[in-house]
């Protein structure tokens, strides 16, 4: 199933990716792999790993609303700045959120798709 928008809820250790259409939704989940070693900023390298996972779900979508903590938010805008410039022009908005569910986080993307349309919400 192909879906044109996405909704992401992240962590620094999971990421729940949604793609939707007005109808039907379908959820995946990655998890961040550790790679403990003694070099020197190894969890950096584990961390860009992980966000290229998750540029890598999101880059077939037209549209993705960034869900999470601030501080997750500013890390992946600024691998996605550095490393996916080409994706930045398809997120539509960072929302700062706790652990949604499911449901609420395709209600709050649909909600801003609604309110981009009219104009009310400005590109990020």
């Amino acid at each position: 199933m192909t879906f044109t928008h996405a909704v992401v809820w992240l962590d620094h250790h999971n990421a729940q990716v949604i793609g939707f259409d007005p109808e039907r939704m379908q959820e995946h989940r990655l998890e961040a792999h550790a790679h403990y070693t003694r070099q020197h900023r190894s969890e950096v390298r584990s961390e860009h790993e992980f966000f290229a996972e998750v540029c890598d779900a999101l880059a077939s979508m037209d549209s993705v609303l960034v869900t999470g903590s601030h501080t997750v938010q500013a890390d992946l805008r600024h691998y996605i700045d550095k490393h996916r410039p080409s994706l930045a022009n398809k997120i539509s908005g960072w929302e700062t959120v706790d652990h949604p569910t499911s449901a609420q986080l395709v209600a709050l993307a649909r909600q801003r798709q609604q309110q981009a349309a009219k104009g009310l919400v400005p590109r990020p």
